[in-house]
């Protein structure tokens, strides 16, 4: 069978997780990387195996003609190269943020709605492991039939500093919007797969590091459809015991009314119905990559979805609700109000 083409524009510090797991999808090659640095794009190139490196995408676009686009930029620039790949009819992943606002995350969805080119957001959250193996066992009732809450906590412990962030993603400390807009929408599209679709936020947001613009704090309590409650307690400036955050971001209570399903740092997930004790869980998941190896499941669902003509679990179209609860909790946190969605 011929391979799909692709190519990537940006070769940022999380864009190497992209190339990496490109390399092991058998049914995809690609043959292209661009960066406005050029000597960055051509070094990754000779690093991961791609033919040609370009600095400017509509060129790398012309000469390539390819399937589909990998965009791994600053959200600013998305909806610029989601233009470009319509005009030059390739399918679109791209990263999230999808867009600076909601305005523009729309004008996306709207010029992908108006062509025949499909769209899915990067969003590698919920192709964790763990969230998946979560996923099934709530879809069978390990809790029991009614869900009351779900927790997730998460400390980070890489903004405290001086410097903070300057030895990975330096951009993150002039971010006037930093932990809901950056990170939190993982969190917002992990609680609508594992809890259903939310109805309301309230919001509490802080910037306890005074060296940065935006919030490294939130509090925020989510109502759901189905009448679970949910609540979010994350910052980036505490720490916590894990040996390795960046593995899961977090650990996560969920509780029905049949018992307690626990998410560790680790990886671990254990099970305790009412009356009795707390167990393990055992799923298998690899330390590879990022975060659970959750960057390669996602290119390849997205390459699957591609090839049998079935939908995106992040259909861009879809997406955009997380971008509104993302905006509501903004509002909520400058009225002190809870906001609908």
């Amino acid at each position: 069978m011929k391979k799909l083409k692709g190519v990537c524009v940006g070769a940022g510090y999380f864009a190497r997780f992209h190339f990496e797991a490109w390399k092991r999808i058998p049914q995809i090659e690609i043959t292209a990387v661009c960066d406005s640095n050029l000597e960055k794009a051509q070094e990754v190139c000779n690093e991961f195996g791609f033919k040609t490196a370009y600095k400017n995408p509509e060129d790398m676009v012309v000469k390539e003609q390819p399937d589909f686009i990998d965009i791994i930029t600053p959200p600013e620039t998305h909806l610029a190269l989601c233009k470009l790949a319509i005009a030059f009819k390739a399918h679109i992943i791209c990263q999230k943020p999808l867009a600076p606002t909601l305005a523009d995350a729309n004008k996306i969805a709207n010029a992908i709605k108006a062509s025949d080119i499909r769209g899915m957001v990067h969003e590698n959250f919920r192709f964790q492991p763990w969230h998946r193996e979560i996923k099934k066992l709530l879809d069978v009732g390990v809790i029991g039939s009614t869900l009351h809450t779900i927790n997730l906590q998460m400390r980070m412990g890489d903004g405290w500093q001086e410097d903070a962030y300057m030895n990975r993603q330096p951009y993150f400390r002039e971010m006037e919007k930093l932990l809901i807009y950056e990170t939190g929408i993982h969190f917002i599209d992990v609680f609508r797969f594992l809890a259903g679709e939310i109805t309301q936020v309230y919001a509490k947001l802080k910037t306890l590091n005074p060296n940065i613009k935006g919030e490294d704090l939130a509090w925020v309590n989510f109502d759901f459809e189905n009448g679970m409650i949910g609540f979010l307690d994350s910052n980036r400036y505490n720490e916590n015991t894990a040996k390795d955050p960046r593995l899961t971001f977090g650990k996560v209570l969920i509780e029905g009314d049949g018992g307690s399903l626990r998410l560790y740092d680790d990886g671990r997930i254990t099970l305790q119905p009412l009356g009795k004790e707390e167990k393990e869980h055992f799923y298998p998941f690899q330390r590879i990559n990022f975060a659970g190896d959750c960057v390669f499941e996602t290119q390849k669902h997205f390459i699957h979805q591609l090839l049998t003509s079935k939908p995106f679990e992040t259909e861009i179209n879809s997406y955009i609700t997380n971008i509104k609860i993302q905006e509501a909790i903004y509002n909520s946190n400058a009225t002190g109000l809870p906001q609908k969605v």
